[in-house]
């Protein structure tokens, strides 16, 4: 099994995705984008069946069938297998705490829900802490300059990302609250089923 660390991405989503169900490629990438991932990676078809093939390679998913209907052309199936699951699972364990690499925070976070909901908690709280260094860190870059008599025409992006920081600060705390105090469903188990039924049916339509 390849390391963790290795994992892009695009690849993460596509594993996460096969958590839900064994679906082909294309499947995948029309729920990829029918749930607006492309906000997060590029989902280009190219990319998505290159990255597939490589992660039937490293045992991450399986092959499960081949189908055809119609004039349509074979369409294969995949599973996750237990590496896979795994693989997800501590890729997003590693990526959730970081605060200095956003694009893999946004999709660690996208797929938290893979993790259960105390980790969450607890991973946020690991995070907290960095977010409130580095806003600490910027609050004492800003004094300084100020008592340098630092014009703050010059100082304009750094309050900007102190005003982000604690921002987002903010909105994590908000998120940590609703998990610890369960009033945020969370976790394959928490979705109603009726959400659970209309998917199935979704997937079915393009099966």
């Amino acid at each position: 099994m390849p390391e963790t660390s290795r994992l892009t991405p695009i690849a993460v989503m596509i594993l996460a995705t096969l958590r839900e169900a064994d679906m082909h490629t294309y499947e995948l990438v029309r729920l990829l984008k029918e749930r607006r991932d492309d906000r997060l990676v590029p989902l280009q078809k190219g990319t998505i069946y290159h990255t597939v093939a490589r992660l039937e390679r490293d045992g991450l998913l399986a092959e499960v069938g081949v189908d055809r209907h119609g004039n349509r052309p074979e369409r294969t199936t995949y599973t996750l297998r237990d590496a896979g699951r795994r693989a997800v699972e501590e890729w997003v364990r590693a990526e959730l705490p970081q605060i200095d690499r956003q694009s893999d925070f946004r999709v660690a976070l996208s797929e938290a829900h893979n993790l259960e909901r105390d980790e969450v908690v607890a991973l946020l709280d690991q995070r907290r802490a960095m977010l409130e260094a580095s806003i600490g860190e910027h609050r004492v870059g800003l004094e300084e300059a100020a008592a340098r008599d630092t014009p703050e025409q010059f100082l304009v992006e750094v309050q900007r990302q102190a005003a982000l920081l604690a921002a987002e600060l903010a909105w994590q705390d908000s998120l940590r609250a609703r998990l610890a105090d369960r009033t945020l469903p969370w976790g394959v188990a928490e979705i109603p089923e009726h959400i659970k039924n209309k998917h199935r049916v979704s997937r079915e339509t393009f099966a």
